[in-house]
């Protein structure tokens, strides 16, 4: 799922205090850039929490949310299904069966399963290999 999410940027003693008001979450930045990135970040590990907890994630309510006149608005892009590619790297065991032929052959070409496994799922559900 993708998203467009409106954050405020609100000038701090250093760098930016960074607002989701969709969200109702606060991360912060040491500069403009870093507040950005640092918004994407919280926006995308609040929304994958959400979907693991069953939530569905609001869709955004306004690209203009009320500000003060020192403060910033921008938008932050959001592929949570990206973001939970690239952050969720947690190992998990599988058990497999095999025919006892094919395991002694594999076994003795020194094959790894768990890449084999992992190769053949990407392939199957066609999952780019970036991450």
């Amino acid at each position: 799922m993708k998203a467009v999410y409106p954050i405020i940027l609100t000038p701090a003693e250093r760098g930016f205090v960074v607002t989701v008001p969709d969200l109702r979450i606060n991360t912060e930045g040491d500069d403009l850039n870093d507040a950005i990135e640092m918004a994407r970040d919280a926006i995308g590990l609040w929304g994958i929490t959400e979907q693991d907890a069953g939530r569905a994630i609001p869709a955004p309510r306004t690209v203009a949310p009320a500000h003060e006149a020192n403060e910033i608005v921008s938008l932050v892009d959001i592929d949570f299904d990206a973001y939970r590619r690239a952050t969720d790297l947690r190992a998990v065991r599988k058990n497999v069966t095999l025919p006892s032929w094919l395991n002694t052959l594999a076994e003795n070409a020194g094959v790894n399963f768990s890449q084999v496994l992992q190769d053949g799922l990407k392939a199957r559900l066609h999952v780019a290999d970036k991450y």
